[in-house]
């Protein structure tokens, strides 16, 4: 209960100083004068990571925090090229060789699958999953399979990286699953009956919006229904990244000078990836530069009801294993 409390408290100073403001760089500057610099100071030697989306911006500024701590790196992008890239750069900085590279795109939910099977042959470990790749396509387009792209790589490619490696993650120490969603999720109610934005008119916007509370559901189940395995989800408030200048190049322009470095959008997901404190808040939460915050603004009605979620989870399922390769 006290960190339910804890949790509204903070969302309702969020809200009042308005999101905005709070997600910025500004924000992040205010935030950072509480955090505590041991949090940070671990070796992770010996641990395991598999970050998506790693060849630039948050993921790229994860995978070389955790390079330089003597992590074990594995970085999954969908661009060969700039991958071995970002490889570089991060050896290079970090002094440390143990990067791999894999090659997959997440909207390809059929190859997830097929990557996340032969991952768990050749790996006898992995501590923490970080989903960090994401997308905002803002024309409606349809993978090999037939789904919604934006559907198939934020939330469809998230459940299945995520429920193949839950398996491995429960062999390992300290397993987390951290995914990297979004404050606009706030702004949506879970939606079950539309989940590839079929019926309703496409905006790439309010459909990665979609996504990101859909991350947070997805969470919120899997925390309960894997207790070994701590899971959380997480705002990076708003950066400079070339995501954000890609898909939102208008929000870019003019918020350029407030947005925050990618080291400081990275910054909450190194935390709970390596910092002993994170395990002391229970699995599932929501978090926003280093502290749980409630996932719904203060008196919304983005709440759903349990009826709801199971049946989001089961039709995620269903198209889950309708791509699944056969053995």
């Amino acid at each position: 209960t006290t960190v339910l409390q804890m949790c509204l408290y903070r969302n309702i100073v969020w809200f009042i100083k308005g999101m905005r403001e709070y997600t910025s760089r500004s924000g992040f500057e205010n935030a950072s004068k509480s955090f505590v610099a041991k949090d940070l100071d671990v070796s992770m030697v010996g641990r395991s990571f598999m970050i998506t989306g790693a060849n630039s911006g948050i993921g790229k500024a994860t995978a070389m925090a955790i390079a330089k701590k003597g992590g074990t790196v594995h970085i999954v992008c969908r661009n060969q090229e700039r991958a071995e890239r970002a490889r570089e750069e991060i050896i290079s900085a970090s002094g440390n060789n143990e990067v791999y590279v894999h090659v997959l795109d997440l909207s390809e939910s059929r190859k997830v699958w097929e990557f996340a099977e032969a991952f768990k042959k050749e790996h006898s470990s992995l501590n923490v999953l970080i989903n960090n790749a994401g997308c905002m396509v803002n024309q409606r387009e349809m993978n090999s399979d037939g789904l919604e792209k934006n559907f198939a790589t934020n939330t469809l490619g998230v459940y299945v990286l995520t429920k193949c490696l839950i398996p491995l993650l429960e062999k390992s120490r300290d397993p987390r699953v951290i995914t990297v969603s979004s404050g606009g999720m706030l702004v949506q109610k879970l939606n079950t009956d539309d989940l590839q934005t079929e019926r309703a008119p496409f905006d790439g916007t309010m459909v990665y919006a979609q996504n990101k509370r859909q991350q947070v559901v997805m969470t919120e189940v899997w925390a309960k229904a894997n207790p070994k395995i701590h899971f959380s989800v997480m705002h990076p408030g708003w950066a400079d990244t070339p995501a954000v200048a890609k898909a939102m190049p208008q929000f870019h322009q003019m918020m350029r000078d407030r947005l925050r470095t990618a080291d400081q959008g990275a910054d909450t997901v190194v935390w709970l990836t390596v910092s002993r404190a994170t395990t002391a808040f229970p699995s599932g939460l929501f978090f926003q530069d280093r502290q749980p915050v409630s996932a719904h603004l203060p008196l919304a009605w983005t709440h759903s009801s349990r009826r709801e979620v199971k049946v989001f989870m089961a039709r995620l399922d269903t198209l889950a294993m309708a791509v699944k390769p056969s053995e």
